[in-house]
């Protein structure tokens, strides 16, 4: 696939509107027209002409790409494929019908295409600087574009003036702006000129030889479903950016997780998604520990800030557990902790999951299992009573019974209440007195909180030890389907295998219906659907055409598209680009319109696209080295015939040139008998050349595929006769034989080729054996084929020799009878043609000696009518 070259970016940038940004833009861009470029108007704000008559006549001078500039376009722009479009508004969010949610995202599209861009962005449009800049106006409803897209562009051309003259401006117009005061704006300004010195740093960082590479900082934020986790990316991106350091999101697994709900797990999702727009590594742990794994990772990995919101170091309860600041300063007490505040830290996002939980599970089942095992604790217990057991042994019953409660239950308050229950009975059945919850002996409150204690506390670790060995036995099988993949792949041989493996294995990692489609030439080949085993005949009401249409945006442009992501949303599939750099081997989509991936099914599928990726391209490696294989055979090949060719025609030529020679310069002192004789070396060395050329002519037909049959029914007697006529000027010093079973057998053949079968067969025959040899040529029938045999009374055929006579330019150790070379191509074309006619040729030994050359052919019956 031929590679595009990129349009360039250019963003006129500034701290507020009405500041000038789009006369700018468009004054940039007459300027442009007039040094000969190619300009169109894509779309620009139609409040801003209506401010500034000037921006109009500037207007009038540029070509529109859409008149009504009532949107923007972005097939159109790319059917009229300018030099420079103007797009206002970078970071507008576009209707639900539009490929795109973001305009952002159709710009980099056409930047994809080779076009040039102008564009304008407010500094309230960046994502990482949100948060900050909400705090200074209290407006949260901007539209926001990712700092890559910034910090990526070709040229930032920074459109300043005094917030004063602003104000001024401003003050006509009823907009979000026109509310803000000096201050706000002058805070707003300090940020604008923060970020474009911040992005000057960078590339200057980049140029420079000496500061070329990172420093060792290295920048952690935690993901959460919780609604302040989006602050904490976006001021952990920042850092990362003002460090010039690495940035990764961390998100710990627990065993709960499955049980989060739809609402909190979107949420994450739209975190990762965030994180990946500013730059993070994305990377998932499991673990019910979540202080330790954090502390672990961020050891092994060179973390050297941690970055957590406010909550997490607040204590709700003066009893309850240490907070996760402290538990991680505990792990590592060197480590740096941001701390970043938040006003919705409060919200209590995870109340809905414990109440969606106790409706998930059955109350009554868990009560039943729990009050059984307690009454056979109890039945056991009075047992042991009555058999004379202690109170220890009577315990140690109630602590089982408890571990037991908390193995077939799901959830910790089962076998909290069956440890309590456990005290009590032990109490009311087993102390002085009996049948009462008073106890006589002073030591027995102990016991009962010993107990209490011990089977509570046995009960807890058993529940957690589930969890972990069910967290235990998920990562297990997802690790087994990537290690599957990677076999089932090395196994695949060709493409369609390469393809049916990877979605069987996606299918078996997520339980989802998958689509391929393969990369033919730059198009989409049929979709090839593999379906969930729980789910109906088709996949799911599958809109061809617009499914279609996002496989082929995805294979264009390198890039996942459809449900869950801002391009092609309204599609029911997720596609992805089955892609080795550059190169995309296919589009694989995957069910996620109503339920999207989870981060760690998402981290493994990518995987698996990855090992499908690396497979597709061993396989078109593979195919390039055979093919490559074949092309230097054909190349060893021709070098040979050459060679010999050169040869063989060297020495007829010679002697007709020396014999026509001699006839010219002595014919009139050659007797009868030696012209004569001159004559015929002449029409032999002649004749050897016309077979040369037409042997070398059936083999190109055959290396070509254009030998084509001319079949009819032909007297087998009548073919042989025919070539026994061709070559009898050779037979002279050889005695040929003709032997038929049958004169009447009928074949169904090309007689021609057959003609010139026999003939070469004959022909060898009479090169390779001595004079006086016989020949003898044999048919019959043999079920529906005919066998035609030609054998003769030479020295044979070596065993060596009979496994590769049938080969090209193969031509043994064996000496022609008049020392002429061989060229190796006779039986290589008998072979050829037999084959063709649906027989088969080989070679036996005729005893005592010599050789038999077999074939057979088709037999054809004709009605015979009375």
């Amino acid at each position: 696939m031929e590679q595009i070259k990129k349009g360039r970016l250019k963003i006129f940038f500034s701290y507020a509107e009405s500041i000038g940004k789009t006369h700018s833009m468009l004054k940039a861009a007459l300027t442009a027209k007039e040094q000969g470029i190619d300009v169109v108007v894509g779309y620009v704000a139609l409040h801003t002409l209506e401010e500034d008559s000037e921006l109009s006549d500037v207007l009038n001078q540029l070509e529109w790409l859409n008149c009504e500039n009532q949107s923007f376009d972005i097939d159109l722009a790319l059917s009229r494929n300018p030099e420079l479009i103007l797009v206002d508004e970078l970071a507008h969010s576009n209707q639900a019908e539009c490929r795109h949610k973001k305009r952002y995202q159709e710009v980099t599209e056409l930047i994809n295409h080779g076009i040039d861009v102008y564009t304008t962005v407010n500094v309230s449009n960046l994502e990482s600087l949100h948060d900050t800049v909400a705090s200074i106006t209290g407006i949260t409803t901007w539209n926001r574009i990712p700092d890559s897209i910034f910090d990526n562009a070709d040229q930032v051309e920074l459109i300043d003036i005094e917030p004063q003259e602003l104000i001024e401006r401003l003050q006509e117009k009823d907009t979000a702006d026109s509310k803000l005061t000096v201050e706000q704006l002058t805070a707003l300004r300090e940020i604008a000129l923060r970020r474009c010195a911040d992005r000057v740093k960078r590339l200057s960082s980049q140029l420079s030889k000496t500061n070329r590479f990172h420093t060792d900082e290295h920048i952690l934020a935690c993901l959460s479903s919780a609604p302040s986790n989006a602050k904490i990316i976006r001021t952990a991106a920042r850092m990362a950016r003002a460090f010039n350091s690495q940035f990764t999101a961390l998100f710990v697994e627990t065993p709960d997780f499955a049980e989060e709900t739809q609402e909190n797990k979107e949420r994450l999702h739209n975190h990762i998604k965030l994180a990946e727009q500013l730059g993070a590594n994305i990377e998932t742990i499991y673990g019910d520990d979540v202080p330790y794994q954090i502390a672990e990772y961020a050891r092994l990995s060179g973390i050297t800030k941690i970055v957590l919101g406010r909550s997490a170091m607040t204590r709700k309860r003066f009893f309850g557990k240490p907070t996760l600041t402290e538990q991680l300063l505990s792990y590592d007490p060197e480590m740096d902790i941001h701390i970043i505040p938040d006003r919705c830290t409060e919200l209590p996002y995870r109340q809905k999951r414990r109440n969606d939980y106790l409706k998930k599970h059955s109350i009554f089942t868990n009560t039943l299992k729990s009050s059984a095992i307690l009454f056979g604790a109890t039945l056991l217990s009075i047992l042991f009573d009555h058999l004379g057991f202690t109170s220890a042994n009577i315990i140690m019953v109630y602590i089982l019974g408890v571990l037991l409660t908390s193995i077939v239950t799901s959830h910790q308050v089962y076998s909290l209440i069956s440890s309590v229950a456990s005290v009590c009975i032990f109490n009311y059945l087993f102390t002085i007195p009996k049948f009462s919850l008073t106890a006589y002996g002073t030591g027995y409150p102990v016991t009962f909180i010993v107990m209490f204690l011990t089977a509570y506390i046995t009960g807890t670790m058993a529940i957690r030890y589930k969890a972990q060995a069910g967290q235990s036995a998920k990562i297990a099988y997802r690790t087994k389907i990537l290690f599957d993949t990677d076999q089932l792949l090395s196994k695949a041989n060709g493409k369609k295998e390469i393809f049916e493996a990877t979605a069987k294995q996606i299918q078996k990692l997520l339980e989802r219906n998958v689509v391929i489609f393969e990369n033919v030439n730059g198009k989409l080949s049929d979709p090839y659907f593999s379906q969930a085993k729980e789910t109906a005949d088709l996949p799911v009401p599958y809109n061809f055409e617009r499914e279609r249409t996002a496989a082929q945006w995805v294979l264009a442009n390198n890039h996942t598209a459809g449900a869950t992501t801002d391009t092609h949303s309204h599609t029911q599939y997720l596609y992805f680009a089955l892609r080795m750099n550059e190169r995309v081997y296919g589009v694989i989509g995957i069910e996620a319109k109503n339920t999207p991936l989870d981060a760690p099914a998402h981290s493994i599928l990518l995987s698996i696209l990855g090992e499908a990726a690396l497979a597709l391209e061993n396989e078109k490696n593979l195919c390039e080295k055979e093919a490559a294989a074949i092309l230097a055979k054909s190349e060893q090949l021709r070098a040979n015939m050459l060679r010999t060719i050169s040869h063989d025609l060297r020495t007829p030529l010679t002697s007709i040139s020396g014999n026509a020679s001699n006839l010219m310069s002595n014919g009139n002192y050659f007797d009868e008998e030696t012209k004569q004789q001159i004559y015929s070396d002449i029409y032999n060395d002649s004749m050897w050349l016309i077979d040369l050329v037409e042997n070398l002519l059936y083999a190109t037909r055959i290396e070509e595929g254009k030998m084509t049959l001319r079949t009819s029914t032909e007297l087998l007697s009548e073919i042989v006769e025919e070539a026994i006529w061709h070559i009898k000027r050779k037979l002279d010093r050889h005695t040929l034989s003709v032997s038929f079973e049958d004169d009447l057998l009928l074949v169904k053949a090309d007689a021609k080729l057959l003609v010139q079968v026999i003939a070469n067969i004959i022909d060898n025959a009479v090169k390779y054996t001595p004079a006086d040899s016989s020949i003898t040529i044999t048919s019959k029938k043999k079920g529906n084929m005919a066998e035609i045999s030609i054998a003769d009374t030479g020295n044979g055929i070596p065993l060596a020799d009979k496994e590769r006579i049938f080969e090209k330019f193969y031509c043994g150790n064996q000496k022609i009878a008049d020392n002429r070379r061989s060229l190796g191509l006779g039986l290589y074309l008998c072979k050829s043609i037999i084959e063709a006619h649906g027989g088969v040729l080989s070679v036996s030994d005729n005893l005592p000696h010599g050789a038999i050359f077999s074939f057979t052919i088709p037999l054809e019956e004709v009605p015979f009518y009375e």
